[in-house]
């Protein structure tokens, strides 16, 4: 059974709200370019073939030259990929690595636990992903896609992030009533279900994030005391009391103990 966690609406409205910067537009493209082209370029060629204004795209490249994103050879005028992008590129494959690694302890507790485990990851500040999931091998089982982007604030996960927030400010409320819900949720039952969370230690969200699912979400602190992964049990309504949920959020607290060490 699958937890949709992205409605068409929602992507077309989150399409249509970006807002984009063309100087930051052109630069992504110029560091695209040269990480493919396999042999340095001129400016005046980097901008024909992109179709960049010559003088934007000189001044893009000592930009990027400064940053150590692109090298350049005074001798023969041209530019290619520097070593900060490659050491840009590394952390990223590092950080993948590392999530990998993290696999095995999510599927030893999602066959444990009879749950459905996702590691979600903070996308900036205004989205989280879905970046490893596991199920129960032995039981019925919600299956939730790697890949799947929500809204920060929303799900169990969401009420974690949101206790690093100033619920009082104006954006974190327009955030909120962009969210289409699974089920209705006041702002103010919110407010109170953040502060639950961050004073036990763990967040729920039962039916609100798709009708008929419970979560159970810890979080898993990076060495500045920060919230950049989540840890998240789903299951069906109705499948544990009180009690267990309240057993299954502290042993997801153990769990994010251990995945510290292995994702920082």
């Amino acid at each position: 059974m699958d937890a949709e966690v992205t409605r068409g609406s929602d992507r077309n409205m989150a399409k249509s709200s970006l807002v984009t910067v063309k100087p930051v537009v052109n630069a992504v493209r110029i560091l695209r370019f040269l990480s493919q082209a396999g042999a340095p370029a001129r400016s005046v060629d980097i901008a024909r073939k992109l179709d960049i204004n010559p003088s934007t795209c000189f001044n893009i490249l000592r930009t990027l030259v400064a940053e150590d994103m692109v090298e350049f050879s005074p001798i023969s005028k041209r530019y290619s990929a520097g070593f900060g992008l490659a050491r840009l590129v590394e952390q990223f494959v590092t950080q993948g690595q590392k999530v990998q690694r993290a696999k095995p302890l999510l599927e030893s507790f999602a066959a444990d636990s009879k749950v459905t485990v996702t590691l979600w990851r903070r996308m900036g500040s205004d989205r989280s992903v879905i970046v490893s999931s596991a199920t129960c091998p032995t039981d019925v089982s919600i299956n939730m896609s790697e890949g799947q982007r929500v809204p920060i604030l929303m799900g169990a996960s969401g009420r974690l992030y949101a206790s690093e927030l100033d619920l009082d400010a104006e954006q974190p409320r327009e955030m909120f009533e962009k969210i289409r819900w699974g089920g209705q949720l006041s702002y103010a039952t919110y407010r109170q279900q953040v502060a639950d969370a961050a004073e036990r230690g763990w967040a729920i969200d039962d039916g609100h994030f798709s009708i008929g699912i419970l979560a159970v979400a810890a979080p898993v602190y990076s060495p500045a005391r920060t919230i950049d992964y989540t840890v998240s049990a789903v299951m069906f309504r109705g499948q544990r009391d009180e009690d267990g949920i309240s057993e299954l959020g502290k042993a997801l607290c153990g769990l994010c103990n251990e995945l510290q060490d292995v994702l920082f």
